[in-house]
């Protein structure tokens, strides 16, 4: 019964193990490697800074995208920001005339006018889409967050500490209503492409993230 029980344990952790290690980090903790501009170009010195294992947004610097394209994964990461700061990750991005779009994960101070009047822009919202549920539970200003986004085919989910606080499935009658409601309406098959890449944005505010890891969904 030993040698079973043993054998069972070390089991469960190797296949714990290898779960972890399909993780990859987009962020080697001191460059900006692996990531570009808006037209794949490099990003400027100055605005992003990459030090100790933080990505922080110091000053004006545009909008910081991975090099690489993603379509179905699990992305996790961590976040503060200043007060009534706002930014936000986009993910599955893509052109739409001349403007990169996609579903974004909402990075917010909730005292930002935008969240203090808006729930759907709240943090950790499907911006504009969809208001995190009574789950969230938001770090106060200064102190670390950690978000995950889950994108498997049409289906997309939001979480915030922990906890799963968006999910819908795009195309869907709940997502149509949702557009018609959203800044985006005029954008007919917003977010229906499954793959492109992800940014970090700009909002002219500080902010900082870490600990950016994704895991591909095969």
């Amino acid at each position: 019964m030993k040698i079973l029980a043993y054998t069972m344990a070390f089991s469960v952790l190797a296949a714990a193990s290898k779960a972890e290690e399909e993780w990859v980090s987009i962020f080697d903790g001191e460059t900006l490697k692996g990531w570009t501009n808006s037209n794949g170009g490099e990003v400027k010195e100055g605005g992003w800074l990459a030090k100790d294992g933080v990505l922080y947004r110091k000053a004006k610097g545009g909008d910081l995208y991975t090099a690489k394209e993603y379509a179905d994964f699990e992305f996790r990461w961590e976040w503060k920001i200043s007060s009534k700061g706002n930014s936000g990750v986009k993910y599955r991005v893509t052109k739409y005339g001349s403007t990169n779009l996609g579903p974004e994960y909402q990075v917010l101070d909730d005292a930002h006018p935008d969240g203090a009047k808006i729930k759907k822009r709240q943090a950790s919202s499907l911006y504009d889409f969809l208001a995190p549920n009574d789950k969230k539970k938001l770090n106060p200003v200064g102190e670390w967050n950690s978000s995950r986004v889950v994108a498997k085919g049409k289906h997309l989910k939001h979480y915030l500490n922990g906890e799963l606080v968006v999910e819908i499935v795009v195309g869907s009658d709940r997502w149509k209503e949702a557009h018609k409601q959203s800044k985006f309406k005029s954008k007919e098959n917003f977010a229906h492409n499954q793959s492109g890449r992800i940014f970090l944005q700009d909002h002219n505010d500080k902010v900082w993230y870490r600990k950016l890891e994704i895991k591909e969904i095969k």
